[in-house]
C-alpha cells in the first residue's frame, strides 16, 4: 500500500509533462515527505541514487524497478560511482533481531560482497518460496532411488548391482540421453554420497536463497551435464557416477566470488573455510582419481571417471561466477555472460558430435554393457 501511493504520487505531482524524469531537488522532498512509510535500507538507497546523479535528473523508471524490488545496471552503477557513502551503521551491527532474521542476515553476509546488496538482500527476501531445488535434489538423491528402490541407501562401487541401474552414465549406453543428468542419483560409496550431501546444503541453499532457484538450478544442471560430457569426450570407456559435477560448479563459483570480492565479503574465518573446502574438494577428488586407476572390482568395467569434477569445475568459474557477481541484475546485460555461455554451447555442441562418431571413427574397445 505504502509503496503504491509513493508511485503514484511522482508521475503526477514531480514529472506533470511525462518526461520520464524527476529532478533530483523534488525527488528529495517526496523521500522527506514519504520516507517513514518505506524500509530504512530502501530508504537509504534511496537517497544514494538521488546524490550519486551529477545530471539533477532522476530516471523515473529506476525509481520504479527500486520500488518494485527490481534493479538495473544502470542503477548499481549510479550506485556505486556516486558521490555519497552509505553511511549508516552496517546490517551486522543492527540489534534485537529474531532468529529468522539473523539467519538472513548470515546468509546475506556469506554470499554478498557489497553491503548495499546485502541490505536490499535482507529487506527484500519473504522465503516464499524456500530453496526447494537443492533440498529436493539432496532428498531424491539420497532417499528416494538409493532408499526406497534399491532398498539401501548407497551402493559401493563392489557391489554386484552397481552398474545394472537405468541411471548412471555409461559409454556402451550413451545412446540414452538422461543418463547424462540422472547419474548425479548414483553414489560410488558412502563416503562420495555424504560430501556431496553436505556440500549441496552448506553451500547450495545460502545461494539458492540469495540468488533464486532458476539461477543456481541452471548452474547445478550445466555443471551435470559438462561433468557427464567431459567424461565421454576426455575418458571415454568409463562410467560416471555421483552428483560432484553440479556439487563442485557450485562450490567453486562461490569460492571464486569470495577470492574475487576478498574486501568486500565479510564472512567469519573466511581463509580457514576456504581451507577446508579447498581441502574436502581436493580429497575427495583425489579419492575419485585412485578409485579410477584402482583395479575394478568387475572387469573390464573400470571404476567411476573423474572428469566430471573438472567439468564442474570449469562451468563453476565461467557461468556460475557471472550469476553470483550480478546478484538481482539482468545477465542479458552482461558481455561476460554471453561469452561464457557461447563456449558453453559450443562445448555441448562438439560434445554431442563427439558422440555420435567419435567412438566408431575411433574403434574404441569399451566395457561389455551391465
Amino acid at each position: 500500500k505504502h509503496k503504491s501511493s509513493v508511485l503514484g504520487l511522482v508521475p503526477a505531482l514531480f514529472d506533470p509533462d511525462n518526461t520520464g524524469y524527476i529532478s533530483t531537488e523534488k525527488f528529495r522532498s517526496l523521500l522527506q515527505r514519504h520516507g517513514s512509510e518505506l524500509d530504512p535500507h530502501k530508504l537509504e538507497v534511496l537517497l544514494a541514487l538521488a546524490d550519486s546523479n551529477s545530471e539533477g535528473r532522476i530516471c523515473y523508471q529506476d525509481f520504479v524497478n527500486l520500488m518494485s524490488n527490481k534493479r538495473s545496471n544502470s542503477f548499481r552503477q549510479a550506485i556505486l560511482q556516486g558521490n555519497r557513502r552509505l553511511c549508516s551503521k552496517a546490517l551486522l551491527e543492527e540489534t534485537g533481531l529474531s532468529l529468522s532474521q539473523r539467519l538472513i542476515r548470515h546468509v546475506a553476509y556469506e554470499t554478498l560482497p557489497r553491503e548495499i546488496d546485502r541490505k536490499w538482500y535482507y529487506d527484500s527476501y519473504t522465503c516464499c518460496p524456500p530453496p526447494w531445488f537443492m533440498i529436493t535434489i539432496t532428498i531424491v538423491a539420497f532417499f528416494l532411488y538409493n532408499g526406497v528402490v534399491l532398498d539401501r541407501y548407497v551402493l559401493q562401487v563392489s557391489h554386484p548391482l552397481y552398474l545394472k541401474n537405468a541411471l548412471l552414465y555409461h559409454p556402451q549406453l550413451r545412446a540414452q540421453a538422461w543418463r547424462y543428468l540422472t547419474y548425479i542419483f548414483m553414489h560410488a560409496g558412502i563416503e562420495h554420497l555424504g560430501l556431496n550431501v553436505v556440500l549441496q546444503l552448506l553451500v547450495g541453499v545460502p545461494l539458492e536463497m540469495v540468488h533464486g532457484a532458476a539461477r543456481i538450478s541452471f548452474v547445478y544442471i550445466a555443471g551435470v551435464v559438462a561433468g557427464s560430457l567431459a567424461v565421454s569426450v576426455a575418458d571415454m570407456t568409463a562410467p560416471v557416477v555421483g552428483s560432484s559435477g553440479g556439487v563442485y560448479a557450485l562450490v567453486s563459483a562461490h569460492l571464486a566470488n569470495i577470492v574475487m570480492n576478498w574486501s568486500g565479503m565479510k564472512c567469519q574465518f573466511k581463509l580457514l573455510r576456504m581451507a577446508v573446502a579447498l581441502i574436502c574438494m581436493s580429497f575427495e577428488f583425489g579419492r575419485a582419481v585412485w578409485l579410477r586407476f584402482h583395479p575394478s572390482a568387475y572387469p573390464p568395467c573400470p571404476h567411476p571417471s573423474f572428469m566430471a569434477h573438472l567439468g564442474g569445475v570449469m562451468v563453476g568459474i565461467t557461468l556460475g561466477v557471472i550469476i553470483l557477481r550480478n546478484y538481482e541484475q539482468r545477465l542479458q546485460d552482461q558481455t561476460l555472460w554471453w561469452i561464457f555461455l557461447s563456449i558453453y554451447v559450443i562445448f555441448v555442441l562438439f560434445a554431442i558430435f563427439w558422440n555420435i562418431f567419435a567412438y566408431s571413427l575411433l574403434d574404441l574397445k569399451l566395457p561389455p554393457p551391465p
